[in-house]
């Protein structure tokens, strides 16, 4: 069994900044592709970013400049930090990877975190 936890959404100002962590448990040999995605009420999900194994790095036109994914291999682990955050970017953030284990590789996702931006 493989699991993704999110954590780290709330409550915030425009203008502040969240950080959100997801890390990775269970039986599996290695994590490729993660990526962070979000949905708003009555909207469809839209990928926010991505971060391959190897480091690199692509952004949703929307949150370029303001948001910043990276990754912890050692601890399976990666991260979302969102800065001037906006109304806009209230949605809950998912964060899905790539796994492998013995014999295929998996898409899995987590739970989802809400994150909710407003004075």
């Amino acid at each position: 069994q493989v699991h993704l936890v999110e954590s780290g959404g709330g409550l915030v100002q425009p203008g502040g900044s969240l950080r959100l962590s997801c890390a990775a448990s269970g039986s599996f040999l290695s994590i490729h592709l993660m990526k962070w995605s979000r949905q708003a009420p009555g909207k469809q999900r839209e990928l926010v970013a991505s971060i391959s194994s190897s480091g690199v790095t692509k952004y949703a036109d929307s949150v370029k400049g303001r948001f910043t994914i990276s990754r912890d291999n050692a601890k399976n682990t990666v991260y979302l930090q969102m800065s001037s955050l906006k109304p806009e970017d209230t949605a809950v953030y998912y964060c899905n990877a790539d796994i492998l284990i013995p014999g295929q590789l998996d898409d899995y996702w987590g739970q989802g975190t809400q994150v909710t931006v407003s004075s």
